[in-house]
């Protein structure tokens, strides 16, 4: 149970505290800091004395629980030791999640890289081949302690939060509650075509952000997220443009993946939905975070009436995505 303690040390984290508990776990930092792209947690690259750089992240009081992260860990080792390239936290003392005074610390290999360019559709078959490893090692055991994508968490409670705390402008509230009741069930509908699909452990916040490219090699990072859900959700986040743009992109990630594993085309139903839901559960994230300064400086449009205007169009648009066919595909 987080205490306000931890989450006063973790909104006032300085670079003393970070090199006390990397010094506690046996790193001689030379003083060289670098903030890396997080807002969930507190993630530094730190220079090491005689040595590569590492990567140290601060979890964020009350996201997970211990258990939760350390089943993530193991999770990512498991990947790791199959040879998948993932960028999997270091063990030391016996153990990958530490205690330094009010934080919680886990401590990765530092690798550089940029995005993937999804116009690369050699690079998407890479990228199709990947993930279906990641997914025959997550069906070979299931998550205790991790949640699942599910239309409740995703959705329902996304929307009500949104509600509930004032976030919508009253002038749009009459708008969205329409809109996101149309959304809600449209998800319904699509889940309840797609039938019977199976779900597994994925990375599922997996998009081009989370892979690093250098060359011919590729790395994948932050499985902080990992939950329960369907394979779909690992790939959909790289298809981009209209429907027309999208077919050569998926035809690519699943050449790649149906080398190593069957894919269930009824999945391609879930596409609109899991878009949709990540919407709102993207929206309500914000906004369960708004107390914490460092959103509000990475996120100042958040409580603007022009971004809840785009946000109820982005959602009338996803009811009207929802009824279209969905994408196809033909193994041969």
């Amino acid at each position: 149970m987080t205490t306000d303690n931890e989450a006063r040390a973790y909104a006032d984290l300085q670079p003393d505290h970070i090199l006390e508990a990397l010094d506690e776990l046996g790193f001689r930092c030379d003083g060289r800091f670098l903030a890396l792209n997080s807002y969930e947690n507190r993630v530094y690259q730190v220079g090491i004395e005689d040595d590569r750089p590492i990567v140290a992240k601060f979890y964020r009081p009350a996201r997970w629980s211990d258990d939760q992260i350390i089943e993530e860990h193991a999770f990512t080792r498991e990947l790791a030791d199959a040879e998948i390239p993932v960028v999997a936290p270091l063990t030391v003392s016996g153990r990958t999640l530490h205690r330094a005074g009010p934080f919680r610390v886990a401590v990765y290999p530092c690798h550089g890289g940029r995005a993937p360019d999804l116009d690369d559709l050699d690079l998407l078959e890479q990228l199709g081949r990947l993930v279906a490893r990641i997914h025959l090692v997550g069906a070979t055991a299931e998550f205790e302690h991790r949640p699942a994508i599910d239309i409740e968490s995703y959705g329902v409670e996304s929307c009500e939060f949104l509600l509930e705390h004032d976030f919508i402008p009253p002038e749009l509230r009459p708008a969205y509650e329409s809109v996101a009741e149309l959304l809600l069930d449209g998800v319904e509908r699509c889940y309840a075509q797609s039938g019977r699909v199976q779900t597994l452990r994925i990375h599922a916040d997996f998009h081009p952000g989370n892979v690093l490219t250098q060359g011919e090699h590729l790395h994948i990072v932050d499985l902080d997220d990992t939950r329960t859900g369907p394979a779909v959700q690992d790939l959909w986040m790289f298809l981009s443009g209209d429907q027309d743009e999208q077919r050569p992109q998926l035809e690519a990630l699943l050449d790649g993946y149906t080398e190593f594993r069957d894919f269930d085309a009824r999945e391609l139903r879930l596409i609109e939905a899991l878009r949709s839901l990540r919407i709102v559960h993207y929206a309500a994230w914000i906004a369960r975070r708004w107390d914490d300064p460092a959103f509000r400086i990475a996120f100042p449009w958040f409580d603007s009436s022009r971004y809840w205007d785009e946000h109820v169009l982005a959602l009338r648009e996803q009811v009207a995505l929802m009824q279209e066919p969905p994408l196809e595909w033909r193994p041969f």
